[in-house]
């Protein structure tokens, strides 16, 4: 029987037990290995919370941290990345994820937030940009109106909102931010085991940031299954591309050396081939690693905040079936039907490593080729004018391919639209040109305003099967002031990459081009110090001598006597000179 006076206790032990119900935290990692002695580490982390838990500040998985500024900033939806490196897909195939997690050099944010009007919203994204700007120890504070857009089609929601709500869409990018461990330890505090155990155990800034590529991903989004059953999730991704050989490098000696000639592998069959010249033979074999080689460090057991459920299948390895792998003891394996999938389930707290020995190649794993190919750089010369080519090239022979294209440029850039031009390349090398109105089939523009806000430019573009499209257009470069210059000016001005978004909305598919450099109008900032130095030598030289005939009265050395006589100081050093010889000659007398 329950006491009457305890059942209030008992209810909020019931409703906390529904609330941690729901909430649950998964983490996993994919390792496959990529040609050119590459390999792709796809760490995901997972945490869910109730929608009630989380609007009462019941935090048990999701970081506290973060869902405090997102209540404060009324941020329905957030996405965030930091990404350094370019994605090299003609050898490595099509992004990780689509590419959904993968932001803009440097870092890129964008979220959704409720507000009334444009005005209360914006003033809400500096919020939210400040604060995330010390969460992360980085410089999203300088995410201003003028790095700010408003994206019509490029971007969609993720997460399962209510139709009355009043959400607004902004978007900011720093593609000149340095992305390093100072924003790495940050990303792993919002975990639940911090980085101590699980697969984020592997995360180490030294490895991290020496690979080819690196990609940093947190999402927030809620996700309903009923309009009354809703959870706010929290996803957060580390993919990374790592050169084999240079990560196996020992940190206390990690300065390549040659390989010893009786280790060299030559092709003897060569006519020039002697003691001293050597073609060197393409390695029919696969080179061995482990995780400890080139992570440092093993998998430090399961994370015992997760789920019953988090240690199933928790690392996955995508190798041909015939490929030997190693693991560590207890570990257990579970091999996909397509043959080149095999996932580990972690025992406890048990170190975990694998290891893949050096094993001749005879299949390899299927990369998928990219939907579309796209570049974008700066043409033209002088430091008046230039121009901006994109092109686009669609390897599907049968299908062309559909996509929203999306830039955003800085406000001393300002392009002519009027001047857009297209070109068409077939695969025989004929190139042709076109009327826009063939290819672009929805443009939405917005200019710029100087030292407001930067300019918009949203197209909806069809590239023909089997062909690729050249865009063109002129720009002009803006002077600026010189307090408007950083300190390494000729360096040149940082342009984002051009985001293009291919597919529906249920399975979209993200491309990111690099970013641009922009040569600016510099002055010979040598040339204010010289001036200032020069003027103020000649005042500090007029100045004393107008000073000195103004204030000094140059007399001959008697008048100078004279006058000093006349003065209290001179009269009491005469009162001091007598007195002396006064004393002096009593004393003569007394002798």
């Amino acid at each position: 029987m329950i006491v009457p006076s305890l059942l209030p206790l008992f209810l909020l032990v019931a409703l906390s037990s529904l609330t941690y119900a729901t909430s649950d935290y998964h983490e996993s990692l994919t390792l496959q290995p990529l040609p050119q002695s590459s390999l792709l580490a796809s760490f995901n982390f997972r945490s869910n919370a109730s929608q009630e838990s989380f609007d009462e500040r019941n935090f048990r998985h999701f970081p506290r941290a973060l869902g405090q500024i997102l209540q404060h900033a009324h941020t329905k939806e957030l996405h965030l990345r930091f990404t350094t490196g370019r994605w090299d897909a003609e050898s490595w195939g099509s992004r990780p994820w689509n590419g959904v997690k993968e932001g803009n050099t440097g870092v890129e944010l964008w979220a959704w937030i409720d507000a009334a009007d444009d005005q209360e919203a914006f003033a809400k994204w500096i919020s939210l940009t400040q604060s995330l700007s010390g969460l992360f120890c980085a410089s999203l504070n300088f995410i201003d109106s003028t790095r700010t857009t408003r994206p019509v089609a490029s971007f969609a929601l993720a997460g399962d909102h209510s139709a009355s709500s009043n959400l607004h869409l902004l978007h900011g990018t720093l593609p000149g931010e340095v992305v390093c461990t100072e924003n790495l330890t940050p990303f792993l505090k919002l975990l639940p085991c911090k980085g101590k155990a699980g697969v984020a155990s592997l995360l180490d800034g030294h490895k991290l940031f020496d690979a080819s590529w690196q990609s940093m991903s947190v999402d927030v989004r809620p996700v309903c299954s009923r309009p009354d059953d809703c959870l706010v999730q929290i996803e957060q991704t580390v993919d990374i591309v790592l050169d084999l050989e240079r990560s196996k490098r020992p940190r206390d000696n990690p300065i390549p050396r040659p390989v010893p000639n009786e280790q060299l592998a030559c092709d003897t069959s060569k006519p020039y081939h002697s003691d001293d010249t050597c073609y060197p033979l393409e390695k029919t074999s696969e080179g061995g690693w482990s995780l400890s080689e080139i992570f440092g460090r093993t998998v430090s057991g399961v994370c015992p905040l997760g789920d019953s459920q988090s240690s199933e299948e928790t690392i996955c390895l995508r190798v041909p079936d015939e490929r030997g792998v190693a693991v560590s003891e207890g570990t257990v394996e579970t091999r996909k039907p397509d043959g080149f999938t095999r996932c580990y389930t972690l025992q406890g707290s048990n170190a975990f490593d694998l290891v893949m020995p050096e094993q001749e190649a005879t299949t390899h794993v299927p990369l998928d080729e990219p939907v579309l190919r796209a570049e974008r750089t700066i043409v033209g010369h002088g430091v008046e004018r230039g121009g901006m080519r994109i092109i686009f090239d669609n390897p599907s022979d049968t299908d062309a391919v559909d996509f929203m294209y999306f830039e955003t440029l800085p406000w001393f850039l300002r392009p002519y639209v009027h001047t857009l031009q297209a070109t068409v390349t077939g695969r025989d090398g004929v190139r042709r040109q076109v009327p826009t109105s063939q290819l672009i089939r929805e443009t939405f523009y917005r200019p710029a305003i100087d030292r407001e806000r930067g300019t918009q430019l949203e197209l909806a573009l069809s590239v023909p099967a089997a062909s690729s499209v050249t865009l063109t257009y002129d720009f002009e470069k803006a002077i600026l002031r010189y307090t408007e210059y950083p300190p390494d000016a000729n360096r040149g001005f940082n342009v984002a990459p051009a985001v293009i978004k291919l597919g529906r909305h249920e399975n979209p598919i993200y491309m990111r081009t690099t970013s641009l450099l922009l040569p600016l109008p510099t002055p010979d900032f040598s040339m204010p110090y010289n001036v200032i130095i020069l003027t103020s030598t000649v005042i500090a030289l007029a100045f004393g001598s107008i000073f000195n005939l103004l204030v000094r009265r140059f007399v001959s050395a008697e008048e100078a006597a004279a006058l000093t006589s006349q003065t209290l100081k001179g009269r009491l050093a005469g009162k001091i000179v007598a007195i002396r010889d006064r004393i002096k000659g009593k004393s003569a007398k007394v002798e």
